[in-house]
C-alpha cells in the first residue's frame, strides 16, 4: 500500500462527500429533517477530515497523532449541530416528508458505502488520521440505513417527528463514540511517538 493510493482514495472520498453535503442539506432544509441536517453536516465533517488527512500524511507519527486528536474533537461538530436541531424540533415536531428522506437516504447510503469501500484498506496504514476516515465511512453508512429506515416508519407506521428524532440522536452517539475511539488511538500513538 503506498502513500499515492492512499492520498489518491482520500482525495475521491473529499471530493465526494463535499458533494453530497450540497444535496443533503439542501433536502435537510426543504423537508425539516433532523437527521439529514445531522448527516449532511457530517458529510461536510468527512470532507474535512479527508483534506486534514491529505495535508497530515507526510507529518511525523508525533504530529499526526496530534492531528489525530484534533480530529476526534472535529467529530463531535455534527452531533452538536443534531442536538442544537434537535431542539427546535421538539418544539415543533413536524414529521419530515418520508419519500424525500428515505431517497436522500438511499443516496447517501450509496456515498458513504463507497467511501468506506475506498478506505477500508488503508484503516490501519497511518493510525488514527485514517481510522478516523474510515470509522467516519462506516458510521455514516450505519446512520444511512437508520434514515431510511426512519422515512419508511414515518410513512407507513408512524406519521410523527419522532422516528426523524430518534435517528437524528443516535447519529449523534454515534460520532462522539467514533470520536472517543479516535482520541484513544491518537492518544496512544502519541505516547508511543514520545
Amino acid at each position: 500500500m503506498t502513500d499515492i493510493a492512499l492520498r489518491n482514495a482520500v482525495k475521491r472520498v473529499a471530493l465526494l462527500n463535499l458533494g453530497y453535503f450540497g444535496v443533503e442539506f439542501a433536502v435537510a432544509l426543504s423537508i425539516g429533517s433532523v437527521s439529514l441536517f445531522a448527516d449532511s453536516i457530517d458529510f461536510l465533517e468527512d470532507a474535512s477530515v479527508s483534506l486534514l488527512i491529505l495535508m497530515a500524511l507526510g507529518w511525523s507519527i508525533r504530529n499526526r497523532a496530534r492531528i489525530g486528536m484534533a480530529l476526534a474533537a472535529i467529530l463531535l461538530i455534527p452531533g452538536l449541530a443534531t442536538i442544537w436541531t434537535a431542539w427546535h424540533k421538539f418544539m415543533v415536531p413536524v414529521a419530515p416528508e418520508p419519500l424525500p428522506l428515505s431517497l436522500t437516504g438511499l443516496g447517501a447510503l450509496v456515498v458513504n458505502l463507497s467511501c468506506a469501500m475506498m478506505l477500508v484498506r488503508f484503516r490501519d496504514h497511518s493510525g488514527s488520521l485514517t481510522r478516523a476516515a474510515f470509522l467516519s465511512a462506516r458510521n455514516d453508512a450505519l446512520a444511512n440505513i437508520a434514515i431510511i429506515a426512519a422515512g419508511i416508519v414515518t410513512a407507513f407506521l408512524w406519521h410523527s417527528a419522532w422516528p426523524d428524532l430518534i435517528v437524528g440522536i443516535a447519529i449523534a452517539a454515534m460520532n462522539a463514540d467514533a470520536a472517543r475511539e479516535v482520541w484513544t488511538t491518537a492518544r496512544d500513538e502519541h505516547r508511543a511517538a514520545a
